[in-house]
């Protein structure tokens, strides 16, 4: 990857060009060998054959208004879009207790830990999530937090976002009923109802924006039926609705959590979503592994969306969802990496080929092509967060833009067909990363962020919070 810069001022114009195959994602499709798109500020101004690529632009490079970027042996393609996330995760990966258990269990030797959270360790796992992300492709994120210890707040999340330079969905989580009360729980890391309602409100007005090319958007997101009430589903809902913001939770990730849909509220978890106002385009679901058929008939009728998460499914032994079904039911799906404690490999990349994978192994090697994995990862995921402007290469879409090159030995030897070879073969970190037109990673190495310190401190906050759940009594 070759960078030429015409002036040392900041260029109007970023030019990307002489990639090997431009994957567009736009209606047709196209995918367009010696491709070249043309960034204008936050958006997208041209996209085709270098060759095409018109006198305007070469004359602004030329006049020193322009940098252009040289992608030879490069796959450039949409940012790749992740729908479900806890970030906060990133900070108990491999914990002993919870590396053999289905998701209750895991569940139980976890929040433990994640009870002594503090502010700190919210910005800096956030962080340090994102950086993965982004090294694995991902322009646009998702995160899902539910549970406030020590004093954090979403806000700790959303100002470390503000500094990677991420497009950011960031899920008002809440947990509300604890063990005494039948949940899962422990009382300790639930909230009273109305202290979540009066900040999920207090979080619209102060970040929400809904504007075209929005790099931040606040979603509301009670965490799982067995972690909060009907009434604050039901009101989360209506709120939801009034402020013009998304929803989104857990539903149906194995067959315990359908069990105790079917205990406590007498339906399936599909049922419930529909009884509590939980569908239509404005609502996505993670994991629905379970979803009947009837539950995916509902979905795709509604227009509401899932977030499948094959590697969590798969560390959690929480089985296959049915994402071929419901594709052919115009169900959205889009990626999640999922937590980082469920996933210890929060690579987008690599979940796309890991959704490729583990759809052929329940229904057959024709079960989702290379090119349906990547559909899923772009605008699939762009589908289900309700938005039209990332997700594609087109004049006037976001732009976000990323590009993996091939030539390494990861890759060596697909040449015949780059564009399946990101799925087929060993997932690899981006070369190039455009995030509403700023770019963010350059030559493999990000941009505006230093990765050392930062892990560092990782690092030390993730052993004192092991250390101080092993410990209560004696850890500082």
């Amino acid at each position: 990857m070759n960078s030429t810069t015409t002036a040392p001022s900041s260029p109007t114009l970023l030019i990307l060009r002489h990639a090997d195959v431009l994957v567009t994602m736009d209606e047709q499709r196209r995918e367009i060998a010696d491709g070249a798109v043309v960034v204008q500020g936050a958006a997208i101004a041209w996209v085709g054959a270098t060759s095409e690529l018109p006198s305007q632009y070469a004359d602004a490079l030329a006049a020193g208004r322009a940098e252009a970027i040289d992608l030879a042996g490069h796959v450039l393609m949409p940012g790749l879009v992740n729908t479900h996330h806890h970030m906060y995760q990133s900070l108990t990966r491999v914990v002993p207790q919870a590396q053999d258990a289905e998701l209750f269990g895991w569940l139980n030797n976890l929040y433990l830990l994640w009870a002594r959270l503090t502010p700190e360790m919210i910005r800096v796992s956030t962080q340090t999530a994102m950086a993965e992300l982004m090294l694995s492709g991902c322009t646009t994120t998702s995160d899902h937090l539910y549970l406030f210890p020590n004093g954090s707040r979403l806000d700790d999340s959303i100002e470390a976002a503000e500094h990677m330079g991420m497009r950011f969905h960031a899920a008002r989580g809440s947990m509300s009923v604890g063990r005494s009360s039948g949940g899962l729980p422990p009382d300790e890391v639930v909230e009273r109802e109305a202290d979540i309602l009066a900040d999920s409100q207090r979080l619209i007005d102060a970040w929400h924006d809904p504007s075209r090319h929005s790099m931040r958007r606040i979603v509301l997101a009670p965490c799982s039926p067995f972690s909060v009430s009907r009434e604050l589903m039901r009101d989360s809902a209506l709120l939801a609705r009034e402020r013009g913001v998304s929803l989104h939770t857990h539903l149906a990730e194995n067959d315990n959590d359908i069990a105790y849909s079917r205990e406590k509220f007498g339906m399936t978890p599909a049922e419930y979503a529909q009884d509590l106002g939980w569908v239509g385009r404005d609502v996505w679901h993670a994991h629905c592994v379970k979803l009947d058929e009837a539950g995916i008939r509902l979905f795709g009728r509604t227009g509401t969306g899932v977030a499948h998460c094959p590697c969590s499914n798969m560390r959690l032994a929480s089985g296959i969802a049915p994402v071929g079904a419901m594709r052919r039911a115009g169900v959205p799906v889009g990626l999640g990496v999922d937590g980082s404690a469920s996933n210890d490999g929060a690579h987008m990349l690599g979940e796309a080929r890991q959704a490729m994978l583990l759809a052929r192994v329940g229904h057959g090697p024709a079960a989702m092509t290379a090119r349906e994995a990547l559909e899923i990862a772009t605008l699939g995921g762009a589908q289900v967060l309700g938005r039209d402007d990332i997700g594609a290469l087109a004049p006037g879409m976001s732009a976000d833009l990323v590009a993996f090159d091939l030539r390494g030995v990861g890759y060596a030897g697909a040449g015949h067909d780059p564009v399946a070879a990101l799925v087929f073969c060993q997932p690899g970190n981006v070369a190039l990363s455009v995030i509403n037109g700023r770019v963010r990673v350059r030559e493999g190495r990000m941009t505006d962020v230093e990765l050392v310190p930062l892990l560092e401190r990782h690092r030390t906050l993730a052993r004192q919070l092991y250390e101080a759940a092993r410990h209560p009594h004696t850890a500082a």
